[in-house]
């Protein structure tokens, strides 16, 4: 809960800034706001501290990187490249990594600072996902979520790209190729990116006015949205004693939390220049300058664009000729169908649940994974398709590894990325029924109190206690599946909603949603059930003693 008055603290700021712009009424009555507190919202912070780090360590190197294939002799200070012509691209990050002080460490901080930035987005989605914190009303945050997600990926490929390394230049082959792929519109798009031939000349400087320019720029602007409603719509909570869907229960955003978001900018920080000063990435002077006729083996790009190398992988080489035009599938299909599942089924994923299960109601406080198994384990089959990509990417790396044929491997992710989704829903949703079936037995049975009785005629149990208010609390707030709207009215008449196909594929998505629900609600604690109260109070029920004689 929050109030309109402001700590004693910052009330001098406030009245200076109200003297001036008379804003302060705002201020007042949300400097207060409660913030809900659970470590999982962590995640999103570190997205933002390290998107902030991003520009800060990105400023310091457009100081000196040069965004030109003009080719240069190198002449600085490392000398294995001595005398080698490159791009001056190139030869400007050498000049930053050997003899800018600082400029090694200022590189890798930024690479690292972009590893994490989409990890802990990715983190933090699959956090939004498993709770349903993306239900109504924040569909748009969970929207703008996945198109800063896709955003990231275009700024990290332009990102590692410049430099114009042998690395860079072989995924800028792969983007060359999707690009043409493309029917249509493909070749105009390849020819806005890369001016003309392949490499060419263009496509350095046009690649850095996209990455330090455009993309960062519409990326500000999403976090600024989401920030801002985010704030209007008021943070999502967890399930725990006193939290309701009309009242949030957290820590002030002043001083608590602001005092804990400067602490953790500091530790998200602290983490990246430690990762940056101890641990290598992207050492551009082992791989040498781009050369179109070379390639390296055990090439990886950063791990977020690794489904997309690993679905180029698996696909057969499947092209068809039409009419003096040729349609790549195997490029086409790969850079197009596994993200487009992926990322378009996630944007569709909030509304075609609210279809489904007909709840059109706001929601502030999350799930609990387990308490909504078809979800979780639809959520587990799209993380493991896109883990099984991801691997397939390193198809070589593995094969090399585990001295087996990289036939054999290709062969194993293409069975793998059908099956392995499969299995994933099947037994995580067996998981989470299972955990369903523990909190119902916990509600109705108690906890275990590790206290050991014996009855009068030898038998021990275990005595069982009430859970404790804040786990009944957590256990409680499962909501038991609702019914669906009966498909007739009392006449007889079909509900709209329920004529043609697609009634009829609603209700039967419906009835998969909740059929396997196990209720989870109180029914009055007697301290232990059946042998458990006979063992503690030293009597023994009718039936029991039946059962015995």
């Amino acid at each position: 809960m929050s109030d309109t008055t402001a700590p004693k603290a910052i009330e001098g700021s406030l009245g200076f800034i109200d003297e001036r712009l008379g804003s302060t009424s705002f201020l007042k009555r949300n400097v207060k706001k409660v913030f809900p507190d659970h470590w999982s919202f962590m995640l999103g912070e570190i997205a933002l501290y390290s998107f902030i780090i991003l520009l800060l360590t990105g400023t310091f190197l457009t100081l000196w990187f040069k965004p030109s294939m003009i080719e240069v002799v190198y002449d600085g200070s490392y000398d294995q490249l001595k005398g080698v012509k490159m791009s001056e691209a190139y030869a400007s990050t050498l000049h930053i990594s050997f003899d800018v002080r600082g400029g090694l460490l200022m590189r890798q901080i930024h690479h690292w600072a972009a590893i994490l930035f989409m990890a802990s987005i990715l983190a933090h989605m699959l956090r939004v996902f498993f709770t349903g914190a993306y239900r109504k009303p924040r569909e748009l945050n969970w929207l703008i979520g996945i198109t800063m997600f896709i955003l990231g990926m275009l700024e990290g490929l332009f990102g590692y790209s410049l430099p114009d390394d042998l690395l860079s230049g072989t995924g800028l082959r792969i983007t060359q190729g999707v690009l043409e792929a493309i029917p249509v519109v493909g070749t105009y798009g390849y020819m806005f990116l890369f001016g003309g031939e392949f490499p060419g000349t263009d496509i350095v400087p046009r690649m850095y006015m996209l990455h330090i320019l455009l993309i960062p720029g519409i990326i500000l602007a999403l976090v600024t949205a989401h920030m801002m409603i985010m704030w209007h719509q008021k943070h999502t909570a967890m399930p725990v004693k006193n939290q309701t869907e009309k009242q949030v229960y957290g820590y002030p955003f002043y001083p608590v939390f602001m005092a804990k978001t400067g602490a953790y900018f500091l530790f998200t920080f602290g983490v990246l220049a430690l990762m940056g000063a101890f641990f290598q990435i992207n050492p551009i002077w082992l791989f040498g300058p781009y050369d179109p006729g070379a390639i390296s083996a055990g090439s990886q790009p950063d791990w977020y664009m690794g489904v997309l190398e690993g679905s180029l992988r698996l696909m057969p080489g499947w092209e068809t000729n039409l009419w003096g035009h040729t349609i790549s599938w195997n490029v086409l299909i790969p850079a197009a169908i596994p993200l487009g599942i992926i990322f378009g089924g996630a944007m569709a994923w909030p509304f075609l649940e609210q279809w489904v299960t007909g709840d059109r109601r706001q929601h502030h406080v999350n799930d609990r994974p387990r308490n909504a198994p078809v979800r979780t384990g639809i959520g587990m089959a799209a993380v493991t398709f896109y883990g099984l990509m991801w691997l397939a990417g390193a198809n070589d790396v593995i094969a090399e590894k585990f001295h087996v044929s990289l036939f054999a491997t290709t062969w194993f992710f293409r069975v793998t990325i059908f099956v392995g989704p499969v299995i994933a829903y099947i037994v995580t949703k067996r998981i989470c029924l299972g955990l369903q079936r523990k909190d119902a037995d916990t509600l109705g049975h108690g906890v275990e109190s590790g206290i050991i009785t014996m009855s009068p005629d030898g038998k021990f149990a275990e005595r069982h206690e009430p859970a404790k208010e804040e786990e009944r609390a957590k256990l409680l707030a499962k909501e038991n599946a609702r019914p669906a709207a009966p498909a007739k009215d009392a006449q007889g008449i079909p509900a709209p909603s329920s004529k043609g196909p697609m009634g009829h594929l609603r209700a039967r998505l419906n009835r998969a949603w909740n059929i396997d629900d196990i209720p989870v609600e109180e029914h009055g604690h007697d301290n232990g059930h059946g042998e458990h109260a006979e063992v503690e109070e030293g009597t023994e029920s009718k039936e029991s003693k039946e059962l015995r004689s």
